[in-house]
């Protein structure tokens, strides 16, 4: 074996279906390059229909075989539709990535209770809803793994986000009860939380102000690269090279969790 075959062996996706649910957004696409550059046939699930055309012909320009899907995730029934057509083109699904998620800014006393409702039905609900619906079908076809999207506000907290934090928060933990009742089933679940990426939503979000703070508190002191994402992905949804990682949350984060500023 080479060494090339080696690591293609090792983190290799090749003859696997993926799901990309939020596929067509920066961190999604960025994801489902990396999967598809891995080997894997990949389903951009997202909820604008134009974006996921975009997205298509970007990974099929990439010679990515890829197909799109509109998805709610909020509802079960648009979920299962999602399923159905990924398992009848691709054969199963092998990988599932919960990367839809939605964000706004407010102080405390601020938070609206239909925005937190909201942020919490998608972020949080929709993935757990994502999570009982491919793993019901993963069980019947040996298994899968599955990556959900923490945040580095998972676990540290910053102002203005109360609702996007708590959501990331149960995400995490959502993460680790999947992986502990699933372990011997064949499943592994973990989480990416990333740190700040220059993603639509947070580019609404931050003033010149914010950002300066934000940096000043992320010792490598700039945005993470969407593609600074995939190799963690790899790892962790690879059936090798993360054969023994279920229940983890990986931080990608250029230090700003380890930071004390």
């Amino acid at each position: 074996m080479t060494n090339q075959e080696y690591l293609e062996d090792l983190f290799g996706m090749r003859g696997q279906t993926a799901v990309v649910i939020g596929g067509a957004g920066a961190l999604g696409l960025s994801l489902s390059t990396g999967l598809g550059k891995a080997g894997a046939k990949v389903v951009v699930a997202d909820v604008r229909e134009e974006a996921c055309v975009e997205a298509v012909k970007k990974l099929e320009a990439e010679g990515i075989e890829a197909i799109w899907s509109l998805v709610d995730v909020v509802s079960k029934e648009s979920l299962a539709e999602l399923r159905d057509k990924a398992v009848a083109w691709g054969g199963k699904v092998d990988i599932l990535v919960n990367c839809a998620g939605i964000n706004v800014g407010n102080s405390f006393l601020e938070v609206d209770a239909d925005q937190w409702d909201k942020i919490l039905a998608v972020n949080l609900k929709g993935t757990m809803l994502a999570c009982q619906t491919f793993i019901a079908s993963m069980l019947q076809t040996g298994g899968g793994s599955i990556l959900n999207i923490g945040s580095v506000n998972s676990d540290k907290p910053l102002s203005r986000v109360f609702a996007y934090a708590a959501s990331k928060a149960g995400v995490v933990n959502l993460t680790q009860n999947i992986a502990q009742e699933f372990a011997t089933r064949g499943i592994r679940c973990n989480a990416i939380c990333p740190g700040f990426f220059p993603a639509e939503q947070n580019r609404k979000l931050l003033d010149a102000k914010r950002v300066e703070n934000i940096m000043n508190g992320t010792p490598m002191r700039r945005y993470g690269d969407p593609a600074e994402l995939i190799g963690a992905a790899l790892l962790l949804l690879s059936r090798k090279a993360g054969s023994y990682i279920t229940g983890s949350a990986l931080y990608v984060d250029g230090g700003f969790t380890c930071s004390w500023f």
